[in-house]
Parts: structure tokens; sequence; C-alpha cells
């Protein structure tokens, strides 16, 4: 009965994940605006907004909240027991991508924007940056139950930033003009001080992927063993 309840509480959460992240695309896509004060940053339209980290980690973590969804109603109507080895390591990819979408905008962007934190957090972003992330890590560390994934698996948590990696490394190399690359083809401002910092920059970065994937793994363990032990 415990597990049923907290299968219900997931199902809810994706519910959510799922209509917010194609609302948030959406408002992203067509330009709307729905609040104002500042000027915003890291916002695009049409098919530019899949160029960043943020919707893409939102739109592949919406993807996965779907999915869970048709299994979690598979799960408490009594058609199947649990979810899948390969879907709940799914959600961890997905988790660690949006977690890391999080941190990146609260502790680098945040403060090396012209207008601070608050120019990140506006219309879609406000979605993007803040609440999907929000939800999804709240789902999976005291939501969903999975006992026989080991910590080795922590390791699947870097593919969605690793291949974004591929794709912005090669798209800064390209656009190299004396030296130096526009802001415009380096949207997160990772190497304005130099091409050479993207040597510091990639291998961090995945370090950081690696530890949020494995800090995911471990709350979503601890919270697990002390509802067991109840």
């Amino acid at each position: 009965m415990k597990n049923n309840k907290r299968v219900k509480m997931s199902l809810y959460i994706n519910i959510m994940i799922t209509i917010l992240t194609i609302i948030a695309t959406i408002i992203m896509i067509t330009g709307f605006k729905f609040m104002t004060g500042v000027e915003p940053v890291l916002e695009s339209t049409k098919i530019g907004v899949f160029k960043f980290f943020t919707v893409d980690s939102n739109l592949f973590a919406g993807i996965i909240s779907f999915i869970f969804i048709l299994n979690e109603i598979s799960i408490i109507k009594g058609e199947k027991k649990e979810i899948s080895d390969k879907l709940y390591i799914l959600k961890l990819m997905a988790t660690t991508a949006v977690s890391l979408t999080f941190i990146v905008v609260f502790v680098y962007l945040g403060n090396i924007a012209e207008n601070g934190l608050i120019s990140l957090l506006l219309n879609s972003n406000l979605f993007f940056h803040l609440i999907i992330p929000l939800l999804n890590i709240i789902d999976f560390i005291f939501f969903i139950k999975k006992e026989n994934i080991t910590y080795k698996y922590a390791f699947y948590g870097l593919i969605p930033t690793l291949l974004y990696a591929v794709f912005y490394t090669t798209n800064v190399i390209i656009h190299i003009e004396n030296g130096r690359v526009s802001p415009k083809y380096d949207w997160y401002w990772f190497v304005q001080n130099g091409l050479w910092t993207i040597v510091i920059v990639a291998p961090m970065i995945l370090l950081i992927t690696y530890i949020i994937s494995v800090i995911l793994l471990l709350l979503n363990k601890i919270i697990n063993r002390k509802l067991q032990d109840k």
C-alpha cells in the first residue's frame, strides 16, 4: 500500500512535468512573454531553441516523464509490478541532465548575466531552469523505487551532457574568428577567455555531471532504505 502511494505521487509529478514541458516549449518557440522587468537571457524562438542544453534536457525529461506516466498507470492497475531497469536509468539520465541545468544557472550563469539570476528565470525559463528540474529531482529521490541498480550506473547520467558537449565544442570551433568566438555562438560564455579554456571547462562539466548522478542515486537509496525500515 505504501509503495502504491509513492507510485501515485510519482504519477502526479510526472503529469505535471509533462504538461509544464509542453507549455514551456510552446512559450519559448512562439516567443510569448508573460514576465517583464529585465531583459531575459538564453531565450530564442522557433528552431533556435534547440541549441540550448536547457531546452534539450527538459524535453528529454518531459518525454521520459510521459513514458513513466504510462508505466505507473499500469502499475497502479496491477498490470505490471514495477518500472524496468532501463526506464529507471533513463529517468536517472534525464534527472541528472536537468539538475545540471539547474546548478549551472544558479551557480554560474546567474552570477555572470548582466541582470543577474532574475534574467534567467523569466517566461519559459522559469519552468526550464527552476520548476521542472526541481520536480524531477523530487520525483527521482523520493518516489521512485529500484533496489537492484548499483552506483556503476551513474555513468549513464553522463550521456546527455557528453552528447551536448560534442555539439557545443564543434559549434565553437567552427565559429572561431581571429582566435575568438562570438557570444552568439558561445551562448554559455564558456570560452570567452580563450578557446584553451575548453580543455578545463569540458572535463569540469562532465565531472560535475557524474557527481550529480552519484548523489541522485545515493539519495534515492537512502530514502528507499528509510521508508523500507519504517
